[in-house]
């Protein structure tokens, strides 16, 4: 399955049509939503197939003034959007309301930025080919299908959504279980810019539907969650010959020098691992840290950990696990890194107190521990001695898991030059998440990690197919793409050759 309902939070209902959705805060039941079946996803990839010609025969001026006034509905209703992002994911207002301000921000880029990366543009031409005129644009794909995150249901999937209909493509959404009416809150306001031009529709429901979406012979999937549901959804679309972006949900590294200013580094660490419960893709799982300067740092650490409360309140300073299943994959990890010789520092297995989990704090975790190698979602952070910078080099490395790492150090050179030896998409130096705040910055992992790219350029790129087109300007002055070339113009080509690579 691409996704199981999980135990306790968005269950489908007795009925197998119905999907009920839940308050993971209280577990108040907010309201339902249909199963769509397969027959329901084709129909919506057939509308959206045929809105699509309308909206690619747009120019990018025509869909820039769309997609910006659909912003400014999303800017100026934010108040409803963060409500509905808080009542299914439990986020303090401050969270939701961040999420979806760095969510429009990509829209926004994208919006602006579509012609200048797609449009098309001229390239130099060879020395024999002279007199043609080479270009290169980008045409869309046609329809692409997306399937929504939980963790983060409107700033992950926005950077698919606004990305690909930038690029002049129709999009068919298809929400997370739990957080379902996040999903129906944007298709709806598109539908107030375009009422008769469904180019963003969402269908709701559970693992079948997205299952039906790889299925539907869509141009493209995207694909943002945990790596088995990931491995699915491209044995799914292997079926189609489907292509897929997938970006899993473990988290990345933080690599600590002897030289970085330690309270600046542990705030970082601090926000990296426990902010939204630590459940942020973008977030920091394990921190690897000089040994000269490990005891200072793991106590600054646990300190600034140990202020933090979690609750359903706006105080708190995050809200609940949002994913009931979450919940025991995170004490497994706890319990897995105690059981091989790591110490708990803050909190433990004493630490849970469902829907919501206390901040932990592990030290000296052994490498091969579940709490390194796993998907981190959760507020745990893993705080490991290194003898130096190689040192932690390698175990980023070897954990594989290939999607961020932060570095602390003041000395930049050294900084630019480790982030080459990392296997990772992303780094950042002496900063925490803050790249998910610049959305001309391609995010993307590597490996298993990930497939393709969200964001800036690249992340256009992704949901766009090249056009390359050579036009003949005027008659070549040595013809040699002829069965009626002269040897004149064969021995002169030679001469022309040698000179400009045999020298």
């Amino acid at each position: 399955m691409i996704e199981s309902a999980p135990a306790g939070a968005a269950a489908p209902a007795s009925r197998t049509d119905v999907l009920t959705s839940y308050d993971p805060r209280t577990g108040e039941q907010l309201t339902q939503y249909s199963v769509h079946s397969t027959a329901e996803v084709t129909r919506a990839v057939r509308t959206a197939r045929a809105t699509q010609n309308w909206w690619a025969e747009l120019d990018f001026a025509g869909r820039r003034r769309l997609l910006l006034k659909w912003r400014r509905h999303i800017a100026r209703n934010a108040g409803a959007l963060v409500e509905v992002l808080r009542s299914e994911t439990g986020k303090p207002e401050a969270d939701a309301a961040l999420e979806v301000m760095l969510a429009v921000e990509n829209l926004d880029w994208a919006a602006r930025n579509a012609e200048r990366t797609l449009g098309r543009k001229r390239l130099a031409s060879g020395w024999f080919t002279r007199n043609q005129h080479a270009s290169v644009g980008y045409l869309p794909l046609g329809v692409v299908g997306v399937l929504g995150a939980w963790n983060n249901p409107v700033f992950t999937p926005m950077g698919a959504i606004a990305y690909a209909m930038a690029a002049g493509n129709s999009v068919v959404f298809k929400p997370h279980e739990l957080t379902t009416g996040v999903g129906v809150w944007l298709a709806e306001s598109w539908a107030t810019i375009a009422p008769d031009q469904p180019v963003l529709q969402a269908v709701t429901g559970d693992q079948r539907t997205a299952t039906a979406l790889c299925r539907a012979e869509v141009d493209k999937i995207a694909y943002a969650g945990p790596e088995a549901g990931g491995r699915e959804v491209i044995a799914q679309c292997a079926r189609t010959l489907t292509p897929v972006v997938v970006e899993h949900s473990g988290k990345g590294s933080m690599i600590v020098h002897v030289d970085a200013v330690l309270d600046a580094a542990a705030e970082a660490a601090v926000f990296g691992a426990m902010a939204n419960a630590g459940q942020n893709a973008t977030g920091i799982q394990r921190c690897y840290v000089a040994d000269s300067v490990f005891d200072d740092f793991l106590a600054r650490v646990a300190e600034r950990a140990a202020r933090l409360r979690p609750g359903a309140d706006n105080r708190a300073a995050y809200g609940p696990m949002i994913n009931g299943a979450q919940v025991d994959v995170v004490r497994r990890q706890v319990r897995d890194a105690i059981a091989r010789g790591g110490h708990a520092v803050l909190g433990g297995l004493e630490s849970f107190r469902e829907p919501y989990v206390e901040p932990i704090v592990l030290a000296e975790v052994p490498e091969e521990s579940i709490a390194i190698t796993g998907e981190g979602i959760g507020p745990v952070l893993v705080v490991n001695r290194v003898a130096d910078l190689a040192d932690a080099v390698t175990r980023v490395n070897a954990a594989g898991n290939g999607i961020a790492v932060t570095v602390f150090t003041l000395d930049i050179a050294s900084a630019e030059f480790i982030a080459e030896q990392l296997r990772v998409g992303v780094v950042t130096v002496n900063s925490s998440t803050a790249f998910t705040g610049i959305p001309a910055l391609p995010f993307g992992g590597v490996g298993e990690y990930g497939q393709g790219h969200s964001h800036g350029q690249q992340g256009l790129y992704e949901y766009s197919r090249t056009m390359a087109i050579a036009r003949r300007r005027y008659r070549a002055p040595l013809r040699l793409s002829t069965f009626d070339r002269h040897p004149r113009h064969l021995r002169t080509a030679k001469a022309f050759f040698r000179l400009r690579h045999g020298r």
